[in-house]
């Protein structure tokens, strides 16, 4: 086996995560141990792994599986899939799995994004760091009997799971719909080739290099040609999903950004149906209207820290029926509480199919407060930053402090986050207002403690 030095390993593994360049960071060498090195931690006698459209991904994937089936555990590959596709079958299998994509990083990027039975989230408190110790110290199971690799394609399966869920039914919908390259090119016409839709298809090819544009559409310029399609056609709504098509977001039927928020808020009420009383997950830099709509609603919202690992545990302690991040990943508890983009895409379709009413009308009522949206600052000393801004509203009048993920500076009218970056010396700014005046104020206010360069 091949030795990694402590700098590569660091560079690569993250919270949730394991991702770095192809193939100076992540090669099929590392790939073989961390393979082999997963069913040690895991324990698994039989795994699944899927992979994305990166020219880097089957090879990969391969060298995983071969570390893996080594250590004695047989292996089923699914070939191209969609991260939630890969957890479905975790679900569906009971078994761990492994899915190979860097999501919505560029081109040059790779990654492993693991997970235990039932779709468990595999993060450095869960697992991870056990792994990468493992592959630190070289050490390599080696079973008398070698595991058998076999692949399976469950495409359909998951497809009719999802609708199963979602059901869409009424008027016929015009869609467009944003694949950026990625796996959504395979998954949505499975999906949403069931329904009676009227889609326009947007790079639908599958092609790891992004030609069009990045598959990352929680920045605003990789949604340009979405909404300018969108307009084009007289579309309904848009969806845009990212690279291994586990987020999804909306534009409307004028080609207007929907937040994730609101879209956050609009599920839970429709999961709330299905229980009333329910707990709902969001997480802190969700827009404060999610938990007025929750609570409204009858529901039990509960507000946790940024990161599916957090989410995923926060749903089994509480046995929350749904879950929202800001950026644009929903959980759902009878997915076995994993994330799937194109589940939040049909609860999206289901209600704008069950109104008379355009998207915007729909979403009205969710649409409460403005958001600054993130701010990302390149800053030399981040935790002295955070003190700052810490030291500068702890007594202030009306206005509470609280540390569970960054710093949140919270009042009446307004509140901000501010996060340190895992990866990157950058402050990341969330602020939201009652309206943009006060917004923009404590946007200014914030940004001038922060200093630094905007990134």
């Amino acid at each position: 086996m091949a030795n990694f030095s402590s700098d590569q390993l660091d560079a690569v593994f993250k919270a949730y995560d394991i991702r770095g360049t192809y193939d100076d960071q992540i090669n099929e060498a590392l790939a073989w141990a961390i393979g082999n090195a997963f069913v040690v931690v895991t324990d698994a006698d039989a795994l699944v792994i899927g992979y994305d459209m990166r020219p880097s991904s089957p090879s990969l994937a391969s060298a995983f599986a071969d570390g893996a089936a080594c250590a004695g555990a047989d292996v089923t590959l699914i070939g191209l899939a969609s991260t939630d596709e890969l957890y479905f079958a975790s679900g569906l299998m009971e078994r761990p799995g492994a899915m190979f994509t860097a999501s919505h990083n560029p081109a040059q990027y790779n990654g492993i994004k693991l997970c235990r039975a039932l779709a468990a989230p595999v993060g450095m408190e869960t697992g991870l760091a056990e792994i990468k110790d493992l592959v630190a110290r070289s050490e390599v199971k080696t079973h008398s009997l070698k595991g058998a690799i076999t692949e399976v394609d469950v495409l359909e399966a998951y497809a009719d799971f999802l609708l199963s869920l979602a059901p869409v039914s009424g008027r016929r919908l015009k869609v467009v719909v944003d694949a950026g390259n990625g796996m959504a090119g395979l998954t949505a016409p499975a999906v949403l080739g069931k329904l009676d839709l009227d889609v326009t298809e947007m790079y639908y090819e599958l092609d790891g290099t992004f030609p069009n544009h990045e598959a990352n559409p929680i920045e605003p310029a990789n949604l340009v040609d979405l909404q300018a399609k969108v307009r084009q056609v007289g579309a309904d709504i848009g969806l845009a999903f990212d690279g291994d098509a586990d987020r999804c977001f909306l534009v409307d039927q004028v080609g207007e950004l929907v937040s994730p928020s609101v879209l956050t808020a609009l599920i839970a009420v429709r999961e709330l149906r299905k229980e009333p009383g329910a707990a709902i997950i969001h997480n802190l830099i969700t827009s404060k209207g999610v938990a007025e709509i929750v609570a409204e609603h009858g529901g039990k919202p509960v507000r946790t820290r940024v990161g599916h690992s957090f989410i995923k545990a926060k749903m089994a302690e509480t046995g929350a029926i749904f879950g929202g991040e800001h950026s644009g990943h929903f959980y759902f508890r009878d997915f076995w509480r994993a994330d799937s983009g194109m589940r939040a895409a049909l609860h999206a379709l289901a209600a704008l199919a069950q109104s008379e009413q355009t998207l915007s009308e729909v979403l009205q009522p969710y649409q409460r407060h403005v958001s600054s949206g993130e701010i990302n600052s390149r800053v030399s000393d981040q935790d002295a930053v955070l003190a700052q801004i810490k030291d500068r509203y702890h007594d202030a009048e009306g206005v509470t402090v609280d540390e569970l993920d960054g710093l949140s500076v919270i009042a009446a009218d307004w509140w901000f986050n501010v996060r340190a970056s895992n990866t990157e010396p950058l402050l990341r700014l969330n602020v939201e207002g009652k309206d943009t005046a006060t917004m923009e104020q404590v946007r200014d206010e914030a940004l001038t403690i922060i200093g630094g360069e905007r990134a």
